[in-house]
């Protein structure tokens, strides 16, 4: 169990390193991002009226409360088209102002992240019981293969999610599995 500990802490550094290079130095993290025109007109409504209430709206909405029954979800699901018809549509996520940047909390719970992920990897591999050092980084990257699919391929296609911005933060998380399975696959090479 040490070693895999050794290998989750190592991975996880990898590819934390890896994310940072991939966010703060390459243009991946910016992909797919767009400026709002009239930045501070839309600013403005959106504080006017979701003041104080950080979340994720959708628009435009079903039209129903939240305790609606499953009778006036369906009604309200049968005329959502016409709605899509004579409205834009999207997600917002919603912050009012005061938000951090780049907070210790942040980069703490992505390091966090990045370990678990790490963690189960070598977990896996080290039950595995693979001969070679290909096949090991293989099985990791495998592993990384799914979960990229698990999230990303669905926000592209039920909330629109662009994308440029899907396949490049696809790449960049099938980089950072493979750093995961180079670092992983050299440390278990013999459990």
């Amino acid at each position: 169990m040490k070693r895999v500990l050794l290998a989750a802490v190592l991975g996880a550094i990898g590819m934390f390193v890896w994310m940072s290079l991939a966010h703060m130095v390459l243009p991946l993290g910016r992909i797919g991002f767009s400026e709002i025109p009239n930045e501070p007109a839309v600013l403005s409504a959106m504080s006017a009226n979701l003041g104080d209430h950080s979340g994720m709206y959708i628009f435009p909405d079903l039209g129903v409360s939240k305790n609606a029954t499953h009778a006036e979800m369906n009604d309200a699901m049968g005329h959502y088209q016409e709605k899509l018809n004579l409205n834009p549509s999207g997600l917002l996520i919603y912050h009012p102002a005061g938000a951090k940047a780049l907070a210790p909390a942040q980069l703490i719970t992505e390091f966090l992240t990045e370990f678990v992920e790490a963690f189960l990897c070598s977990l896996l591999l080290a039950r595995a019981a693979l001969g070679s050092y290909s096949k090991r980084v293989a099985f990791v990257t495998t592993i990384g293969i799914v979960a990229i699919f698990a999230t990303n391929v669905p926000y592209w296609n039920w909330y629109g999610f662009p994308s440029d911005y899907t396949i490049a933060y696809m790449f960049t998380q099938l980089v950072g599995f493979l750093v995961v399975g180079l670092i992983a696959g050299k440390v278990l090479k013999t459990v």
